[in-house]
This record gives structure tokens, C-alpha cells and sequence, in this order.
């Protein structure tokens, strides 16, 4: 019989104090486990709740960004004439330039509004887009009416055109009684001389603007839209006609005489450091505001490539002289003309004064990088 005490045989068993400590760690593992989930559940219920404080708690709720978004929208159409040019890189021109393109924002923020399910975004999208058919539904319906009996075209037909010949016949082929081309090089201005002398037996060229015409032009001479102001006296006439880039003539038409003008103002450039560069286009537009308010013709056809939309403040003063756009009074759309690949803005313009714009339309691309326009009138 062994005498060895109970108690020292079982405090000396190895095996029974490995499985107490193995026993009391498992308790505590799994305890500490289920506090853990425990915390996790909380956390994400938290979450929960202030994903509801944020807005998700509806259709009413939620798209509080884009509802603002539509809202800012709808004020930067109604008050774009608000935003200024000055100190900001004439940024109010720019906007203006290509403010209908804003319109597009409409449908992209009601994508989001859908996708967000935000009732509340949906309905603030009705705003702009009230806005935008306030300013341009107008402009979608087709003007045209009967009537009038002489036809103008203009055109940019670009310095680096490859086929000259091949311009002048597309724009021959419209049936215009008076062709204004502008940007004419002296390469190239003798292709266009002989593809239209058929056609257009009066002309009359001034530097890199001309017109051709199907009844006699008189009294041509230039405008100076590039060195307009106290530096322009500096140059001789000479030194000027090369570069020239406007001028005024009078054609004679079955009503008695109609002075034209034809002009192709300074380009504009968007720089992310200088902004909407626009001075050399400002000073020909000035040039030309005094021209035209001086100019007591009773009837009036500005055409050109003014490298401005009508609606650009900067051209405000064409429209003081009593010019009319015959696009905006008797065409159809927007009639952008620039690029000819995928037009974006108007820059190439039929103005009148004193006679009625019967229809205004865009021609098909000829070989230039512009599109040409036209306009029949009548008086």
C-alpha cells in the first residue's frame, strides 16, 4: 500500500496542471472573442446611424450635394452676365462663348440624381433647365420665312487650306450673289480669283479679306481693326495693306445700294495662366464700333470672322450700332461654324442693319477648318 498523500500525489501530476491552464485560457479567449464581436456589432450599428443623420434616410434626404449642384447651375445661367472679365482673365467672355454647352450638365446631374435616388436632386434640376429653354428654346426653332431676293455667304477659308480651288467651287455652288472670304493668303488668293471670275465678275481683295460679287461694287477701301488707335497713324497704308483684315465696300443690288463690310478680327486664346486672352480681338471690335456708328448707310451686312459669339459682351457694341444677327432672327440651331470637324461656337457671323435676315443657314464642309454661313435678305 502506498503511504504518498492524495493531495501531493495530484499537485505533482504534470498532465492534470496542463489541462486546468488550457482550460481557464479557453475561457478567457473565448470570452475576450465574444466582447470583440460584441464591439464590432456596435461599431457597425453606428454606423448605420449616421449614414441615416447624413441623408440616407430617403429619397427627400439624400443628394444634398447634387441638389446644390443644380441650384448653382441654374444661377451661373440666369447671372452669367454677373461674372466679371476683368481680374479674371476674362472669364465672363469665356462663359458666354460657350454658355448653351452648359445645358449638358442637366442631363449628367440627373444620371447622378437617379443613381443616387435622390427625389430632392430631381426636382432642383427642373430650375436650370427652366433657365436654359428661357435663354436658348428659342433659338432651336426654325426662323426662316419667304421671301427676300439676295443671298451672302462668308467664310474663314483658312490659310493652310490644301485646295483652294476646290473651296471656291463648293461656295460658288450655294448661288450667293456676294461671297465675303477672309484669311486669304497671297498664294492662294489668285486660285480663288480664277475658280470665281465665272461666277463673280466684280471683286474686290484688301490684304487677306475680299469680296466677290455678282453686281458691281464700289467705293472699297480698308479698316483698320489690328493697329486701331494712336499707333496706327505710325504706319503708312502700304505697310498696312499685306496684313489688312477689314474692309467696307458698297454692292448695288436690285433696291438700291447696300454697304458690306467684311472683316476677320484678331484671335483669342485660352491659357491656364493668362485666362481667355482676348486683347487683339478687343481692339478690332472697337475698330469696327466706330466704323459702324459713324457709318450713316441705311442699310448694313457686317460679315466676317469675328472670332466672337453675338452673345460675348465684347461684341455688345456691334449690336448698340443696330446689327442684328441674322442667325439668332431667322435661322434654325445654333449654326456653330468652329471647328468645321465638330463645331462648338459661332464665330462666323452675318450682322445686318436696315434690312431684314429672311433665313440664315450653315453650310457643309469645304476644305477649310471653319464652316461657312449664309443669309438671304430681303428689304
Amino acid at each position: 500500500m502506498n503511504d504518498t498523500p492524495l493531495t501531493e500525489r495530484t499537485a505533482g501530476t504534470p498532465q492534470d496542471t496542463t489541462t486546468a491552464g488550457t482550460t481557464r485560457g479557453s475561457t478567457a479567449a473565448g470570452t475576450g472573442a465574444g466582447a470583440g464581436a460584441r464591439a464590432a456589432r456596435e461599431r457597425e450599428r453606428e454606423r448605420g446611424r449616421g449614414r441615416g443623420r447624413e441623408g440616407d434616410g430617403g429619397p427627400w434626404r439624400r443628394g444634398r450635394v447634387l441638389t446644390a449642384g443644380a441650384l448653382l447651375l441654374a444661377l451661373l445661367l440666369l447671372l452669367h452676365g454677373w461674372i466679371p472679365n476683368r481680374g479674371t482673365g476674362n472669364l465672363g467672355s469665356l462663359v458666354e462663348t460657350f454658355l448653351p454647352w452648359f445645358g449638358l450638365l442637366v442631363p449628367v446631374l440627373l444620371l447622378l440624381a437617379l443613381l443616387r435616388r435622390s427625389a430632392t436632386a430631381a426636382v432642383a434640376l427642373v430650375v436650370p433647365a427652366v433657365v436654359w429653354l428661357s435663354l436658348f428654346g428659342g433659338v432651336l426653332a426654325d426662323k426662316s420665312h419667304q421671301g427676300g431676293d439676295f443671298t451672302v455667304a462668308e467664310e474663314n477659308v483658312d490659310a493652310g487650306n490644301p485646295d483652294p480651288a476646290g473651296t471656291a467651287r463648293a461656295l460658288a455652288g450655294s448661288g450667293a450673289d456676294l461671297l465675303a472670304l477672309v484669311e486669304l493668303t497671297p498664294q492662294a488668293t489668285g486660285g480663288y480669283e480664277r475658280a470665281l471670275a465665272k461666277a463673280y465678275p466684280y471683286r474686290a481683295v484688301e490684304g487677306t479679306v475680299g469680296v466677290w460679287s455678282k453686281r458691281p461694287l464700289s467705293g472699297t477701301r480698308t479698316i483698320d481693326v489690328t493697329d486701331y488707335g494712336p499707333l496706327a497713324a505710325r504706319k503708312t497704308a502700304a505697310e498696312k495693306l499685306p496684313s489688312n483684315r477689314a474692309l467696307r465696300t458698297t454692292v448695288t443690288t436690285a433696291h438700291g445700294p447696300l454697304t458690306v463690310y467684311v472683316a476677320h478680327l484678331g484671335s483669342v486664346r485660352v491659357n491656364p495662366l493668362a485666362g481667355f486672352s482676348t486683347a487683339s480681338r478687343d481692339i478690332g471690335v472697337e475698330a469696327l464700333d466706330g466704323a459702324l456708328a459713324a457709318d450713316r448707310s441705311g442699310r448694313t451686312v457686317l460679315l466676317g470672322d469675328l472670332n466672337g459669339t453675338f452673345g460675348d459682351r465684347a461684341l455688345a457694341g456691334l449690336a448698340a450700332a443696330g446689327l442684328r444677327s441674322a442667325q439668332d432672327t431667322a435661322g434654325d440651331g445654333f449654326g456653330f461654324t468652329w471647328p468645321a470637324r465638330f463645331p462648338v461656337a459661332r464665330i462666323d457671323q452675318v450682322l445686318v442693319r436696315g434690312v431684314r435676315a429672311e433665313s440664315s443657314a450653315v453650310l457643309g464642309a469645304n476644305g477649310s477648318d471653319h464652316l461657312p454661313v449664309t443669309a438671304r435678305l430681303g428689304w
